[in-house]
């Protein structure tokens, strides 16, 4: 394929919830099902691996020195990912292997926080199966703040692929201005969105992103139903008792640079979605607008952006 040309594959899955080993195996099948199909690359949303933290919402998750709250939340820590343990090496294999890259949105627990926290985390695998990044949400929304750690700036960074330019963010952290600009700076022109799930979230965002930026923007939602969620769940009978028969419906899309579908959302159908992306389309659009080039003004407004990873010590030792 020429080197313009870029075949993507929307992994719009649901997880076997909470389950990381079985989550794993299902985003494995999706690999190898879009590298057979000739994709170059593959998105799966937000916090796919172990899954999203449903059960906040439906049994009262902000009720204080609750053991239901406690032990649903020590069984998300058990089933989250440490990266520094090689937990997603299988992965990375898949992707040397079929020269496709990924990103993929895990909920990590990583041990330069302490290994105790999890964050929402957006990891950018590259044909080469390295791990090139890792963007851990900068503000959880709501609810999601009584699990989820806020991230830092380490992650805002863009890949090359092919032509293209890639970079992504998490969930509601698209319709931050100032972390969006970050990666445009960058020369970002494939900006993927990644999301629990539903339309209601993409329907928009997608399209505003895309026209703002005149870039490809890729959308990619979970899927989760209430008959989704696994006998051996803690409390299990408590989240079902609230719980609506449809969680997430997906909604995965394609917008191009001039801000028009290319794929509409996409509902209550899981599976992968292929589209051959054209890089020429970027050049024609930034021909009227390019809001990190000519249609600019940093002599006025200029944005500063620390990608320090955060930790809490530092140690000078003497050797």
């Amino acid at each position: 394929m020429k080197n313009n040309l870029l075949k993507v594959a929307l992994g719009q899955i649901a997880p076997v919830w909470l389950n990381k080993i079985q989550t794993i195996e299902k985003i494995e099948k999706s690999i190898k099902e879009a590298a057979s199909e000739g994709a170059e690359l593959i998105v799966f949303g937000e916090g796919l691996l172990p899954g999203y933290p449903f059960w906040v919402a439906l049994t009262n998750g902000a009720e204080w020195d609750s053991n239901v709250q406690k032990e649903l939340h020590a069984h998300y820590l058990r089933n989250s990912i440490a990266i520094e343990k090689g937990e997603l090496n299988s992965i990375c294999d898949l992707a040397k292997e079929h020269r496709i890259a990924i990103y993929l949105g895990i909920i990590e627990r990583p041990l330069d926080r302490g290994g105790h926290s999890v964050y929402a985390s957006l990891v950018y695998i590259n044909q080469g199966g390295e791990i090139k990044s890792i963007h851990r949400k900068l503000r959880p929304t709501y609810d999601e703040r009584l699990t989820w750690a806020p991230g830092d700036g380490n992650g805002l960074q863009v890949h090359p692929l092919k032509e293209f330019t890639i970079g992504g963010l998490n969930c509601w952290e698209n319709w931050m201005p100032l972390p969006r600009a970050a990666l445009y700076g960058q020369g970002e022109n494939l900006h993927v969105a990644v999301w629990p799930g539903s339309d209601h979230n993409t329907k928009d965002i997608t399209r505003f992103i895309a026209r703002e930026s005149r870039s490809f923007v890729i959308s990619v939602s979970s899927m989760m139903a209430k008959t989704d969620f696994p006998a051996d769940t803690p409390h299990l009978n408590k989240i079902l008792e609230t719980s609506p028969e449809i969680l997430a419906n997906g909604g995965s899309c394609i917008a191009g640079p001039n801000g028009e579908w290319i794929v509409e959302p996409v509902t209550n159908k899981e599976g992968l979605i292929f589209e051959t992306l054209d890089f020429n389309r970027v050049f024609e659009e930034r021909q009227n607008f390019d809001p990190a080039g000519h249609y600019s003004r940093p002599d006025v407004t200029h944005l500063q952006v620390n990608r320090e990873r955060q930790s809490t010590v530092s140690y000078f030792d003497n050797e």
